[in-house]
């Protein structure tokens, strides 16, 4: 039975490091990071609890960690990034704790750009089509949901009330990854809801002016659970990946896959754990969550596990460069080893 065991785990080793593995990076604070911006293979951007943001130069061999001035009750669960100087920076949490700071000298100064005054906002991501047109997201208000958007990297105005789509009961987004609200091409830009009794997508081609809504096969019906995260590799090849977070070892819908730009949703045949993180990787999907990380080199169809270590978010660029981030200041850089 000893034999059986260790081949057993001999070839679970081997099968899943020959699709990559994650390298183990070293950051001074123990913050819970949510927040990832991979702008080229040797910067990224950080961010997470206590008001910390953090930052590579070198692809990871050293990481700089700060603290925004006056922000360390703050949760900065989104970051966006443009070069080494400009990034953004978006907390979440009830009424004037959601926040949009910015930086344009690599983090030495922050402008508070946008602090909310509505009590029934909360944050849960931000997104950029460029480094001065953006959009953010934050849970409804009076039946609809709240966004606002940038045309000068600047001022910050709310969608008007017909822009801002109406809201299932007691649906919500989740502030779990920064990718619950992406931007694709010149003008599309998606989200992601959950905690009604459908889980949905909403679609505008104009960044934000009209919307279409769409039911997605993915878990719901539970305040704790719908999608999560939403990525595309080209207009028409998407993922979206979530469940229930309250529940992260269980496989019921939580993988969902389109090959016609989003107009329909499939789900997989061997669903993953609860994923909160989905980013395309060049030639093949990479997925985390809290209760690990896994692979897909065919679309989504099949994924293989890479490890059971603890997630939230995960990025890469065009060229493959991918790092992932989770609780306690963890930071993994991803290493291909089919090459």
């Amino acid at each position: 039975m000893g034999s059986l065991i260790r081949a057993a785990f001999l070839f679970f080793v081997c099968d899943s490091t020959a699709f990559g593995q994650w390298q183990q990076q070293t950051i001074q604070t123990d913050a819970d990071f949510r927040g990832l911006a991979v702008v080229d293979s040797n910067l990224v951007w950080v961010s997470g609890t206590k008001g910390t943001f953090g930052r590579t130069t070198d692809g990871g061999k050293t990481w700089f960690a700060g603290t925004v001035p006056d922000a360390k009750a703050l949760d900065f669960r989104d970051v966006e990034a443009f070069g080494s100087d400009t990034a953004y920076l978006m907390s979440a949490g009830a009424g004037e704790a959601s926040r949009i700071y910015k930086t344009t000298d690599a983090g030495k100064t922050w402008k508070l750009q946008f602090q909310n005054r509505e009590p029934k906002a909360f944050f849960n991501a931000i997104a950029f089509w460029d480094e001065k047109h953006g959009i953010t997201l934050s849970d409804p208000i009076d039946g609809r949901f709240h966004l606002m958007t940038t045309d000068d990297g600047e001022k910050w105005i709310p969608l008007s009330e017909k822009s801002r789509p109406e809201a299932l009961p007691k649906e919500g987004c989740f502030a779990a990854s920064g990718t619950c609200l992406i931007t694709f091409g010149e003008n599309d830009v998606w989200f992601c809801t959950g905690g009604a009794k459908t889980a949905r997508l909403l679609h505008s081609k104009d960044r934000g002016k009209t919307w279409t809504a769409m039911d997605t096969p993915l878990l719901a019906g539970i305040e704790s659970a719908g999608v999560f995260s939403i990525a595309f590799r080209d207009r028409d090849h998407g993922i979206i990946v979530g469940g229930d977070y309250r529940k992260p070892d269980d496989t019921v819908n939580t993988v969902a896959i389109t090959g016609d730009g989003g107009k329909r949703w499939t789900s997989i045949e061997k669903p993953l754990p609860f994923r909160s993180g989905v980013a395309w990787a060049k030639d093949r999907w990479i997925a985390v969550g809290t209760s690990g990380s896994d692979v897909s080199t065919d679309d989504g169809a099949t994924w293989k596990p890479l490890d059971r270590e603890k997630y939230n978010s995960v990025a890469f660029t065009p060229k493959g460069a991918g790092w992932a981030v989770g609780p306690k200041g963890r930071i993994a850089k991803f290493t291909k080893t089919d090459e």
